[in-house]
């Protein structure tokens, strides 16, 4: 039955209907309701990140608080949608962090771009499965162009694979995932069929101020964290390549080396061309997990500190922070296709393909939303020179930022190369004292984290939003809490 046009008045619901609609069973809605229902949801959020430049940062109430606000018993009849929304919309307000703003410096977080915001919501509404091409051509097409772009952009070879997946961690298991497949089948083991038990002994060396979620991507894939040979690391950070070399001198045998594009506290990057030379010499493969710092190579005037990340054979990098996504969006490229494939790729009697490679074969998940719609949009709102300037505006307020601090009398802990600041503010205990009094103020948000034995503030700089006056203000704020 043709459903009313959003024009066109409805019927008067029986009694029955209406009783069934109350109940919650007649789950069938115009046009016009799902459109004023949508629109209010969409108004509401616009009208948030409108907000952002003024709102409070850090959330105004606790977890305990917001969740006694929404725990209730669950009514036996349904309710009206908009109904619903409205009243999340006030339960929410108060534990609702301002990520998405200007004066958010914690994680590595960038605010979503309007147009990437957009697609997301048209994500949803279309409700597409992007697991591969049949289920949803668009979602396929969006990933396979964004894909590209991105490809394009980083510096990493046309002829790589990609694979759209949630953030850093699923691609630093997915690009492990493929490791594992290709030294271990260059081994002569079949370790999708045969497993661990029994295969030829896998090196897998890191630095030892790698990301935790190596480790845990190590844990994942049955070889344990402590199969990590922890190589040392240089002033900023970086890997220590002559470490690297002695290590690896004589070694025969499977290989995998994972290497870092912007360290999480300093920014800094791995030498990553003379460490990829050196580790294919010994067959290896290279992993870079590069979340953030891979997309220095976007900008002429930063991709230096990425030279040579064309060598690898797998990065990892997150569109959720520096490329102003919204959440949750990954990336996980390989050199090599076939062994990316080989290794998540799976098939089933009831699954139809397209029988050419899918996007599903180089992701974790099966049901997966259409996520590259977002990346799409945000990459033609951004243009290759709006994603160079992106970078090149973080750094430079980066730098701007830990100057300010330096004049106020604090000590900046690293060289600032890219977006990360390390500030003391004394003892670990006065750093600490400061972190928390900031994050109470609701002014700015920034974390705190221990590098070579001391506490420092862990400022980062990746929105979009974030304007000079953003950091005097929140210097300012500082001056208050320190004098």
């Amino acid at each position: 039955m043709e459903e009313p046009r959003a024009h066109e008045s409805r019927p008067e619901l029986t009694e029955a209907e209406t009783e069934q609609r109350e109940s919650g069973s007649e789950m069938r809605e115009s046009n016009s309701e799902l459109r004023e229902l949508f629109g209010r949801a969409a108004a509401r959020a616009a009208d948030y990140r409108g907000s952002l430049g003024e709102r409070r940062v850090g959330a105004a109430k606790t977890f305990a608080e917001v969740r006694e606000d929404f725990r209730r018993p669950l009514g036996e009849k349904g309710r009206a949608a908009g109904e619903v929304i409205d009243e999340l919309v006030g339960l929410a307000e108060g534990g609702l962090v301002s990520s998405a703003g200007p004066r958010y410096f914690g994680f590595v977080v960038g605010g979503a771009l309007p147009a990437a915001s957009a697609a997301d919501i048209l994500a949803v509404g279309w409700d597409q499965n992007g697991w591969n091409s049949v289920l949803s051509p668009t979602a396929a097409a969006a990933e396979d162009a964004a894909g590209e772009w991105l490809k394009d952009l980083l510096g990493i070879p046309a002829t790589a694979s990609a694979g759209f997946v949630t953030g850093a961690q699923a691609a630093n298991t997915v690009g492990l995932t493929a490791a594992r497949h290709h030294v271990l089948k260059n081994a002569g083991w079949d370790v999708e069929k045969d497993g661990l038990a029994g295969a030829p002994r896998v090196r897998i060396l890191a630095g030892d101020e790698r990301h935790a979620t190596i480790d845990r991507s190590l844990r994942l894939l049955g070889f344990g964290s402590d199969a990590l040979e922890l190589v040392s690391s240089k002033a900023n950070g970086e890997i220590d390549l002559d470490d690297l070399r002695t290590r690896l001198t004589g070694h025969e045998g499977p290989l995998i080396v994972c290497l870092q594009a912007g360290n999480v506290n300093t920014g800094a990057s791995d030498s990553l061309g003379e460490a990829c030379e050196l580790v294919h010499e010994y067959g290896g493969w290279v992993h870079v997990d590069g979340a953030f710092g891979l997309w220095a190579a976007a900008s002429p005037a930063h991709r230096h500190q990425v030279a040579g990340l064309e060598l690898a054979d797998s990065w990892g990098c997150d569109g959720h922070k520096w490329l102003n996504l919204p959440y949750d969006s990954g990336f996980v490229f390989s050199a090599h296709p076939e062994s990316h494939a080989a290794a998540l790729g799976y098939t089933a009697s009831y699954l139809v393909s397209s029988g050419d490679p899918e996007p599903g074969d180089y992701v974790l998940e099966s049901s997966r939303r259409a996520r590259g719609l977002a990346v799409w949009a945000g990459l033609q709102e951004l243009g290759r020179e709006g994603v160079t300037h992106l970078v090149d505006h973080c750094c430079a307020l980066a730098k701007s930022f830990a100057e300010q601090l330096t004049s106020a009398g604090y000590e900046i802990g690293n060289d600032v190369v890219l977006n990360q600041i390390l500030v003391s503010f004394g003892t670990d205990t006065e750093t600490d004292r400061v972190i928390a009094a900031l994050q109470s103020t609701g002014t700015a948000w920034a974390g705190g984290t221990t590098w070579r034995n001391k506490r420092y503030m862990r400022i980062s700089i990746s929105n979009h939003r974030t304007t000079p006056e953003d950091l005097t203000r929140t210097v300012r704020a500082l001056g208050a809490i320190t004098h």
